[in-house]
């Protein structure tokens, strides 16, 4: 199994402290990710992939524990629900930010904050040496298909990119399920 050296890692988790555009591997298709408290990495991010700040952003993270740091008004069951879903296939969880934890410029319109925990494991590793959860978007320019190869991801985003984290995807086909974990809407199959 493909196992990225800690020097990489540790240059990846460099990128996103100081505010740099990060490209990685996800379960199904590469992400592109930056701090998402940091409101000029998520501006560059939006601005390279053509992205409408009004539709909001995902954001990743390696454990339960990371979310209730988000996000602590959440119920027990809605932690449950977002991390056994999680083991079976990618789940996006639209979650309450009850306590308001969660900036603007990443929920977009929605009052709802669209969080994942990722089982795989580079992920989980640059979450937990960052610290906390990144932003998740598919690695592409908006009405592009997005990025499964680190040549499809340099095509796309190679002139505001900071760093590129080689690695294998996780093997999902599709990208995450997104469901309103209030009243178990799906809204992306």
């Amino acid at each position: 199994m493909f196992k990225a050296s800690a020097f990489k890692i540790q240059q990846a988790v460099r990128c996103l402290e100081s505010g740099g555009l990060l490209a990685y591997p996800t379960e199904s298709v590469y992400g592109l990710g930056c701090d998402p408290f940091n409101a000029d990495a998520v501006d560059r991010l939006l601005a390279l992939k053509h992205r409408d700040e009004a539709k909001g952003l995902i954001l990743v993270a390696a454990s339960r524990e990371q979310v209730m740091a988000l996000l602590p008004g959440l119920s027990t069951t809605q932690l449950d629900f977002l991390e056994r879903s999680s083991l079976a296939e990618p789940l996006t969880g639209l979650l309450p930010d009850e306590n308001q934890c969660i900036p603007p410029w990443i929920k977009g319109q929605h009052s709802r904050v669209a969080l994942r925990i990722s089982m795989h494991p580079l992920v989980q590793e640059l979450c937990l040496l960052f610290g906390g959860a990144l932003v998740s978007s598919s690695a592409n320019v908006t009405g592009f298909a997005p990025a499964k190869t680190p040549l499809q991801v340099r095509q796309q985003l190679q002139s505001g990119l900071d760093y590129l984290l080689v690695g294998p995807l996780g093997g999902a086909r599709n990208p995450s399920r997104i469901q309103n974990l209030c009243d178990n809407t799906v809204i992306r199959p």
